[in-house]
């Protein structure tokens, strides 16, 4: 082989090891600090200063909130008002748990009518209800646990 032939597959692997370095910095990164919310969305008014939409009246017997019961986050909660509920390590999760075997945006809890359901964002771990692993959005009752990672939470009046 030619010299000029040896430098270009020499900066041809340079070339792609930095690729490769730098998309793991970037998994890195996104996995440490999560991803931003652009500041139009953290507030709470709507299009030109239009009040958000109220929410539903609650039925006698529906859950208010949702809270952690064991985890390192014991005593966490979120309001249950209508709007999904994101649990994660990010800053961007209504509930934010200090756990290694949770993802970034590991689970979502919404409204759908009267009932309530948890949904699995693609974590690696996964999302249970009870003892089984989550594959679809999947309904909770007053009262059903919901584990992710070493956490569980729970639907409360």
């Amino acid at each position: 082989m030619s010299e000029l032939t040896l430098f270009l597959l020499r900066c041809g692997y340079l070339a792609i090891l930095w690729i490769f370095v730098l998309a793991a910095v970037s998994v890195v990164r996104a996995d440490m600090f999560g991803t931003r919310v652009p500041a139009t969305a953290k507030t709470k008014s709507g299009p030109k200063g239009k009040a958000p939409k109220q929410p539903p009246p609650r039925r006698r017997g529906a859950p208010t909130h949702v809270i952690v019961v064991q985890g390192v986050n014991a005593g966490a909660r979120a309001e249950l008002d209508g709007r999904p509920i994101l649990i994660g390590r990010g800053n961007d999760a209504a509930i934010r748990l200090d756990d290694d075997y949770v993802s970034t945006r590991h689970a979502r809890i919404a409204q759908s009518g009267d009932q309530w359901f948890v949904e699995d964002l693609g974590s690696t771990n996964g999302t249970y209800v009870g003892t089984a692993r989550i594959s679809q959005p999947t309904t909770l009752t007053l009262g059903a646990q919901v584990r992710i990672g070493k956490t569980i939470l729970e639907l409360r009046k």
